[in-house]
């Protein structure tokens, strides 16, 4: 009764993971700029992440629990840690 649910709920907890692990790799500093390129050369899903924080200008950061990426221009994206 509850596979299908229990399967949705995994897929997604994993992929959470994936993308977390792929941020906190591109960005051992607190700070980093990299490619649209190399995030989904690693298998990052935009789809999926846990929160988001606008900023008094309007920039959306979207945040995988504590990582976090903003788009930029381009194809470029700044990687940050939220402290």
């Amino acid at each position: 009764m509850n596979k299908d649910s229990t399967n949705l709920v995994r897929n997604i907890n994993n992929q959470l993971r994936k993308n977390y692990r792929i941020l906190q790799e591109l960005n051992p500093t607190d700070k980093t700029k990299t490619t649209r390129a190399k995030l989904l050369a690693k298998g990052f899903s935009f789809e999926y992440f846990t929160s988001t924080y606008t900023t008094k200008t309007g920039s959306i950061y979207y945040f995988v629990y504590d990582q976090g990426y903003l788009p930029l221009e381009g194809e470029y994206y700044a990687l940050v840690k939220r402290n």
